[in-house]
């Protein structure tokens, strides 16, 4: 590799991690709503299935049952949310890396 390619590789990174903020902002704005969209459904869950007289031992499986399309929204945007935070610490190793060879070549 010659400083050419490694200065394109470095700016491509850099680059790419110009939109990591965004992208996370975005990720943990769908988390939260998610977050927020499963508890008060699981909360209005359990009111109603405490109204219809459901023993007190079985709501809460009952409810989380009832509401685990939700559940499964959450776990999926918590789950992006943590790939796109990895996703943004590989691209700052990669920057780095390029970076210490760089400053290697340079010194050859």
């Amino acid at each position: 590799m010659d400083l050419v390619d490694i200065v394109a590789a470095i700016r491509n990174v850099a680059t790419r991690l110009d939109g990591v903020p965004r992208e996370l902002h975005v990720q943990a704005k769908e988390y939260a709503s998610a977050e927020r969209d499963y508890r008060i459904a699981l909360r209005q869950e359990m009111l109603k299935l405490r109204s219809e007289g459901f023993p007190a031992t079985l709501i809460a499986d009952i409810a989380r049952g009832n509401v685990a399309e939700l559940k499964f929204k959450r776990d999926l945007a918590e789950s992006l949310f943590k790939s796109a935070t990895e996703s943004s610490k590989a691209l700052q190793a990669e920057l780095s890396g390029l970076q210490s060879i760089y400053r290697r070549q340079d010194e050859v």
